[in-house]
């Protein structure tokens, strides 16, 4: 049996999730069992009040949960936000031939489902969690393989991301940005901690700002400039200078990269809420709207 045929026949229940439990964890059998709306890659379940569990669902290899097994516990003391932490294990068994674990849960609420209000706050708490984040990353840190690459060497998914979704009245602008991100000099600093997939679904709000970042499965050493970018995707309008001031480590062409870099994400969010629009597989509808917002403070770069 190939692993398609396996991934398409083991639906991932309740049940499921407590006979893993019961077979590995015995101890934690006995807590509740909630699934979590969302995930495409892995799939969450909450598991009492304080764990979850994460499931390898699409992801084709377990090298994105196995990185965060690996680094959280290194990353994590050091980090003013909450972030999951892996506490147990959970191998690949008859019953289910993939990776899970069990980490701790992160409150609040996706700012994808939520939103920020409370602006300079949030600016301030973004500015330093990845001021901490971004620190020199040790020689045998991951290294990425399909992002946090400069502008320049990304131009093939702007394209594509350009093409499908771009407004045709915002659209001399956008290139603008990207053309100014793509000659930006590169990132000459040593290789930092990045979180690499900073989106709406991958951070927490409550009480109207940021309180927990989720989904290290990305995480690599490089250019900060890809979780730089956040200051727009995720941040209000008129808040990224208070979060570059914040942050204080860069400089102009870590910006314009950065801008550029949001530029992308945002026309991303939009495909992906296209694709919600037409019922297509992985697509979120509510990602639409929330695209073209950030996209909008790209262009205003405040």
């Amino acid at each position: 049996m190939t692993e398609t045929q396996t991934e398409t026949r083991t639906e991932i229940t309740a049940e499921l999730v407590r006979d893993l439990l019961r077979e590995q964890h015995p101890d934690l059998a006995g807590l509740a069992v909630r699934e979590v709306a969302g995930g495409w890659g892995n799939q969450m379940w909450r598991l009492g009040d304080e764990l979850a569990v994460r499931m390898q669902r699409m992801d084709p290899t377990p090298e994105l949960q196995l990185k965060e097994r690996r680094w959280l516990p290194v990353l994590a003391p050091r980090l003013p936000l909450p972030v999951p932490t892996p506490v147990r294990f959970g191998a690949p068994s008859e019953r289910f031939p993939k990776h899970w674990t069990v980490m701790t849960w992160v409150p609040g609420e996706p700012l994808d489902h939520g939103s920020i209000s409370r602006g300079a706050h949030a600016a301030d708490t973004l500015a330093g969690f990845l001021r901490a984040l971004h620190v020199a990353a040790p020689a045998e840190a991951p290294i990425a393989t399909d992002r946090g690459a400069h502008p320049r060497d990304c131009t093939d998914g702007f394209e594509k991301f350009f093409r499908a979704v771009v407004p045709d009245d915002i659209a001399a602008d956008v290139r603008a940005v990207w053309d100014d991100a793509v000659a930006a000099p590169a990132w000459e600093g040593p290789p930092v901690w990045v979180h690499g997939d900073l989106h709406p679904a991958n951070v927490v709000v409550s009480d109207g700002t940021l309180s927990g970042i989720v989904d290290f499965g990305d995480m690599f050493a490089g250019d900060p400039a890809l979780d730089l970018a956040a200051a727009w995707v995720l941040l209000p309008a008129g808040t990224a200078t208070r979060f570059f001031d914040g942050y204080a480590h860069a400089d102009e062409a870590a910006i314009r990269r950065a801008r550029g870099l949001a530029a992308m994400r945002s026309l991303f969010l939009m495909l992906m809420g296209q694709n919600g629009d037409r019922g297509l597989p992985g697509g979120k509808p509510h990602w639409g709207p929330a695209g073209r917002a950030a996209i909008e403070r790209v262009l205003r770069g405040v």
